[in-house]
């Protein structure tokens, strides 16, 4: 790191025959560190820890840590980190915005493992404006925004030199939901949704059987591309040419094709286009998307249908491709999961599948 001057040490005395130490510690290249002491043995202490602190690239990371307080940190990242991160900005600044509330004023020097395991606690066990707990799930994802922000400012800002909340254990989450439409749900939905007064809702249903997409992403879809997107959130196109669906951007913040199938043609067809909107399902502002939530409400209980979300739909389509013998890679890919960890829920279904692919196996070689 450079050509480390040795400590100089000053003594100093007022008028009214206090005596202080001044030490100064010089490196080559880096600014000149100063303390003063009322003791020449701790005057000593310090510019020897000092000294090997420097040497070993700790001191300079230890001052900055001390200099930036929690709420530096979360107002730098917001400005300049959550604007890359998509569908996921406003979430994600949330809950940066609820661990400045509780820490802002702390330095980073100061925070801990076992500061932000009483933080977890307290996520977990506070009410929510809706006086609800937050899950595990909800609680983890608190932990990776601030996580993310320390590690940002480990190698790239230099403020501190190692992320506390690698040390944390997060909540054991439950494991996902599968809850899929059979096939009597699903004709019996498919039936009440076309009996809806509000007629796209048979196609936005259909739509989201045949292709896994999130809510987001099938009422943020537009004729073509749009002269200005959305600044946040997904959206994507229609390309009847080519016969397929294009996902610009998607809640993982990645680009996802998806091919136009008979089904899927076959409910964009039953849409009529707007002049006034390129939504393909524009809302009563042209800017905006369509609502369907109370109509869709409405279809469950005329399909006697229970325990059902709309984001249950995406997992029926999943169901659906693995019981066809889909793998979970080309499910992931579909989907437009990053890993196989989110798709894992589904391996039960694909049981008989795999003890098929099996048979055959022991049968062509093993005999």
């Amino acid at each position: 790191m450079g050509e480390l001057i040795l400590a100089y040490i000053e003594k100093r005395e007022t008028k009214d025959g206090t005596i202080s130490f001044r030490v100064q510690v010089r490196m080559k290249g880096y600014p000149t560190q100063t303390a003063t002491f009322n003791r020449i043995t701790d005057a000593k202490k310090w510019a020897a820890q000092t000294e090997v602190a420097i040497r070993e690239g700790r001191h300079f990371k230890t001052v900055e840590a001390k200099k930036h307080t929690v709420a530096d940190l979360i107002d730098r990242y917001i400005k300049y980190v959550i604007p890359t991160k998509g569908s996921q900005a406003s979430n994600q600044k949330a809950q940066l915005l609820w661990w400045r509330d509780r820490l802002g004023e702390y330095s980073l020097s100061l925070v801990t493992p076992a500061l932000i395991a009483e933080m977890r606690d307290a996520l977990l066990l506070e009410p929510t404006h809706q006086s609800a707990r937050r899950s595990p799930s909800t609680v983890n994802r608190y932990l990776a925004a601030l996580s993310h922000a320390f590690t940002v400012a480990m190698n790239e800002w230099g403020w501190v030199d190692e992320n506390p909340l690698r040390k944390v254990t997060k909540p054991s989450e439950a494991e996902g939901r599968t809850r899929f439409l059979s096939e009597g749900e699903q004709e019996r939905l498919l039936a009440a949704c076309k009996k809806s007064r509000q007629k796209v809702l048979y196609p936005v249903v259909c739509l989201a059987l045949a292709t896994g997409m999130r809510h987001a992403e099938i009422f943020n879809l537009f004729w073509e591309r749009p002269t200005s997107p959305p600044d946040e959130g997904a959206w994507g196109t229609v390309d009847l040419e080519r016969k397929r669906l294009v996902l610009y951007r998607t809640k993982n913040g990645s680009r996802r094709v998806l091919s136009i199938t008979k089904t899927t043609e076959a409910a964009i067809s039953l849409l009529k286009r707007s002049e006034g909107s390129p939504r393909l399902f524009p809302g009563k502002n042209a800017e905006e998307a369509l609502n369907t939530r109370e109509a869709w409400t409405n279809a469950l209980a005329r399909a006697k249908i229970e325990d059902f979300r709309f984001h249950d739909l995406r997992h029926s389509s999943a169901s659906y491709l693995v019981m066809d013998g889909a793998s979970l890679a080309e499910v992931a890919e579909i989907l437009g999961h990053k890993t196989l960890q989110m798709v894992k829920r589904y391996a039960h279904l694909s049981d008989s599948h795999v003890a098929g692919v099996l048979e055959k196996m022991n049968e062509r070689f093993i005999g």
